[in-house]
């Protein structure tokens, strides 16, 4: 089947060639950290720089030893001889879906590349709505429906993804939501594949994640990563916690056989340097804690912003996303400037006034949605030292850089709600 360049992906290369072109731009649509790489970690890249053979498929027993620590530090006890750790964690959740099977249940919205890499397994995707205000986590009951109905027109609906704390709208499901999700998933016989990147990204500490293994243990693949917490996706390192048990075996088998054929091992330097991150040394814990501030921080001043602007923005609750909803500016969108659908919208704002957002029909949701994603960890600086600045900062907020970004937004969505194309 064709594939299309990633949403994400295309939007940042637009933005590169409308910066590029001397055009002011908000790059608020590609989901990178924008955090510079700590010190510690570039040392321990170099120190791993005679890492020089393939090593063990899954992963080197240094490096699955330390993300098992790290498991259990979070309540998870967790087996080394069980996780798997491969090049990011987009090629991981791809070989389970080929391990796994069948077609796969998932939040409506949901992260871009879980429905796209079910299609290029062959398998269909399952939307299923969130709670209000739940990102990430398919509502249970409707899961429970929509799988009975799917198996109903012989469909094998045989995994559910869900997403703590989610992309794209920032936000967290609740303890209970997430232990009825785990009921459902036992009397429908689902593996549940919860992508957890994010975790230590929620921005109040006090608040917890709750994991589906924490009560469906048995059935419940969780992967995470270094790309978001600690700004390495260019590092590309991914690590999946499979169950222990039979499942997790069997699953266990699947991935390492796929492995074998398409990356061998996970680079051998970038093995030595997560394995001292995942054992999370006193530096890194307070790099991740200033980083998890500073996306709040702004994450929040941004979605003020939208509201103040009248456009319906959850504030949200862990990672630098935000998932504003334009509903209330269809009539005006449509006849000031025949925008009629999520993508519309997403063009306009990025051809008129440089703003890159993501339409709701890239998550799953229907053309019609005129809701769109909004990263904001680009806006912290364009170079490392502005970046460095932001972390440390007491109100981040007051650095000209960040404020011209927000003043900039407010000024885009202003001219926009009152019907004007590039300027008033």
């Amino acid at each position: 089947m064709p594939v299309a360049v990633s949403a994400t992906l295309a939007a940042n290369e637009a933005l590169a060639r409308k910066r590029g072109a001397g055009e002011p731009v908000l790059p608020m649509a590609f989901g990178e950290a924008g955090l510079p790489v700590h010190p510690e970690l570039r040392a321990a890249l170099t120190d791993g720089s005679e890492y020089g053979g393939y090593g063990p498929v899954a992963g080197s027993s240094r490096l699955r030893d330390a993300a098992a620590g790290y498991w259990e530090r979070r309540g998870l006890p967790t087996d080394l001889e069980l996780v798997v750790a491969g090049p990011g964690s987009k090629p991981l959740l791809y070989s389970l879906l080929l391990g796994i099977g069948g077609d796969v249940a998932m939040a409506s919205p949901s992260w871009v590349s879980y429905a796209a890499q079910t299609q290029l397994a062959g398998r269909e995707p399952v939307f299923v709505p969130t709670p209000p205000t739940q990102g990430g986590v398919p509502e249970p009951d409707l899961l429970a429906q929509a799988v009975r109905e799917a198996r109903g027109r012989g469909r094998s609906v045989r995994a559910v993804i869900v997403t703590q704390p989610d992309n794209p709208t920032g936000t967290l499901a609740t303890r209970d939501t997430i232990q009825r999700l785990a009921e459902v998933a036992r009397e429908l016989d689902l593996v549940v594949i919860s992508d957890e990147i994010y975790r230590d990204l929620v921005h109040d500490p006090t608040v917890s994640v709750t994991s589906p293994a924490e009560f469906a243990p048995e059935r419940t693949v969780i992967s995470t990563g270094l790309s978001k917490n600690l700004a390495l996706g260019g590092w590309r390192l991914g690590i999946v916690r499979l169950p222990d048990s039979p499942l997790g075996q069997r699953l266990h088998a699947e991935l390492v056989g796929v492995a074998s054929e398409i990356w061998s091992s996970p680079a051998g330097p970038i093995q030595h340097a997560a394995a001292y991150a995942l054992d999370e040394p006193r530096e890194l814990v307070d790099h991740i804690h200033r980083s998890r501030r500073l996306h709040g921080i702004v994450a929040h001043a941004v979605a003020d912003r939208f509201a103040a602007a009248g456009v319906l923005a959850v504030p949200p609750q862990g990672a630098f996303y935000l998932y504003p909803d334009f509903a209330g500016w269809r009539d005006q969108l449509a006849g000031n400037h025949g925008v009629a659908t999520g993508a519309d919208l997403a063009a306009f704002l990025l051809e008129n006034f440089g703003l890159g957002v993501l339409p709701a029909s890239e998550f799953g949701e229907g053309t019609e949605a005129l809701r769109v994603r909004a990263s904001v960890s680009l806006l912290y600086g364009d170079t490392e030292a502005q970046r460095y600045a932001a972390l440390a900062a007491e109100d981040p907020l007051a650095l000209p850089w960040v404020r011209q970004h927000l003043d900039r937004l407010t000024e885009v969505l202003a001219m926009a709600g009152r019907g004007c194309a590039v300027t008033c």
